[in-house]
């Protein structure tokens, strides 16, 4: 009976998948609107996340400055909920949005990740609802092409983070406030390994979108490219691909967001985001 009711209550947990985008980028300015094989980016990751399994809603957390409107407008088109929140705390985004979804899971994406595999999401629920882990990924450590990268926490954690983090690079990646927790239960789910990790699947630079637009010239139409293989085994068999867009930092952004903390440390600025 105790094990019925366990399943019973832990299917009845609300599952949000949230993507975070807004249109500024520094290094690719409406990198989410434009176009790979007839569909934005954003669209591409939006429809491959309404497949996962274990997701109940789909919603797109966009920046509430008015340059990040299209980008809102394209999510409604594709079928995404959409939710307006903070350019920069980008922890406040989710923490509301996912709070306006009545989640009690939260997955994290990135709109920069078409390739995403919702069966490598799927992969990563399924292991936070086994172990009842607060905190599971796919990354720690890199273990899969970066682009597949995904997380999962529970709400109250998010919470946590929401009222307890204060560095800005806590506050703009959303979740290192909880991976770092000694307090906090995590698990990883391990990829191939090998070479594997070393390929970038991800946009944030012009070379990344001329890589992306020959991988995505180059898979099956539909559901048959999702799985992340597909693309894995065209960049195997063709692997001038891989150099297109290989040597790019794979933390640039976290890396710049930890050289803020660091700045603050040192000159004692408090904007409301340090301790």
């Amino acid at each position: 009976m105790q094990v019925v009711a366990a399943t019973t209550l832990n299917f009845a947990m609300k599952t949000a998948v949230i993507i975070q985008a807004r249109m500024a980028s520094t290094r690719l300015p409406g990198k989410v609107l434009r176009t790979l094989a007839g569909a934005t980016v954003l669209a591409h990751v939006i429809e491959r996340c309404r497949a996962i399994r274990g997701a109940d809603v789909v919603c797109c957390a966009v920046s509430d400055d008015r340059d990040s409107d299209p980008v809102a407008r394209e999510a409604e088109r594709v079928g995404a909920a959409v939710f307006r929140g903070s350019e920069h705390d980008v922890l406040d985004r989710y923490w509301q949005a996912a709070n306006w979804l009545g989640a009690d899971l939260v997955m994290r994406v990135t709109s920069d990740c078409p390739l995403v595999d919702p069966e490598v999401c799927d992969a990563v629920l399924d292991l936070q609802r086994s172990t009842g882990a607060d905190y599971a990924c796919n990354n720690m450590p890199p273990s899969w092409p970066h682009g597949l990268d995904c997380e999962a926490c529970t709400f109250a954690w998010l919470t946590r983070a929401h009222r307890e983090a204060v560095r800005p690079s806590e506050r703009e990646h959303v979740t290192p406030f909880i991976r770092n927790h000694p307090e906090a239960r995590k698990v990883n789910l391990p990829g191939p390994g090998g070479d594997a990790v070393h390929h970038r699947w991800t946009i944030d630079h012009p070379a990344d979108f001329t890589f992306l637009t020959e991988i995505f010239s180059r898979l099956p139409p539909g559901r048959g490219g999702w799985h992340w293989q597909v693309p894995f085994g065209i960049v195997s068999a063709e692997p001038e691909l891989a150099m297109i867009n290989r040597g790019f930092d794979r933390y640039e952004g976290l890396r710049k967001s930890l050289a803020e903390d660091a700045r603050r440390m040192q000159t004692g600025v408090n904007h409301g985001l340090d301790s």
